[in-house]
């Protein structure tokens, strides 16, 4: 239904992860600081960028332990491992931080099915599908703080075997490394470590559908939540 599915502790210094690239390209880590209970004062410390060039390659990984809730349900138990996207980024002016933005084509997220999601304990019943369609991923990471602030837009496709598919849920939030509120639904979020792990949080308000079963059954308008488990790398291109 319009859908196009894709196969797809005060502060302390740390560093993103790099990859070997190609000879076109030279890595840099780029330093952050995140908040370390006690021990002392924040101590703001961060590696000095180029003046001439301050592009980068952003890779974005999803990982196991996420969940995704909707309206007054349960979270479902979501494995996200195995999702992947890539994008550029480059310095804001003036600012610690960095613009990035995702390339959608490149951008999978893994389907919300019996191998992957789990509700009340129990798999999704095999035959229940949850496509997950990503049509924006942009947005601004901190590098001084590792605090990370993207904007996630995407239609939830849900399909019942072949007798039954839904018209797509519209899910428009900013996925953070903070708190992300709503009037039902909270989460905290967990900046940037050493390693590139975080987990982003975002509250987002679904609208009705064209679908009287699933605006009924989902109790729509309504709020969701979703907390995913993430990798976010960054490379200095030369």
């Amino acid at each position: 239904m319009g859908c196009k599915f894709i196969s797809l502790e005060p502060p302390i210094l740390y560093q993103i992860p790099v990859r070997t690239t190609p000879p076109c390209f030279r890595t840099k880590a780029i330093a952050f600081s995140s908040y370390a209970p006690n021990k002392g004062e924040p101590v703001s410390t961060k590696l000095p960028l180029s003046k001439t060039n301050d592009v980068y390659s952003v890779s974005f990984k999803t990982l196991g332990a996420c969940k995704l809730g909707i309206s007054r349900y349960p979270d479902f138990e979501y494995n996200a491992q195995g999702g992947t996207g890539t994008g550029t980024g480059s310095k804001v002016a003036d600012s610690d931080e960095l613009s990035v933005s995702f390339d959608v084509k490149t951008l999978y997220i893994p389907p919300l099915t019996s191998s992957t999601t789990k509700f009340l304990g129990l798999p999704l019943p095999p035959f229940l599908k949850i496509h997950i369609v990503p049509q924006l991923f942009q947005g601004n990471i901190d590098q001084e703080s590792g605090k990370v602030d993207l904007e996630f837009l995407a239609k939830f496709c849900f399909s019942v075997g072949s007798i039954y598919e839904a018209p797509p849920l519209v899910v428009k939030t900013v996925l953070t490394s903070d708190e992300s509120k709503g009037k039902m639904r909270s989460g905290r979020g967990e900046r940037l470590d050493e390693e590139g792990n975080c987990k982003l949080v975002g509250v987002a308000f679904v609208e009705p559908i064209d679908d009287v079963f699933m605006n009924t059954f989902l109790s729509l308008p309504t709020e969701c939540l979703a907390k995913l488990n993430a990798v976010i790398t960054l490379s200095k291109s030369c």
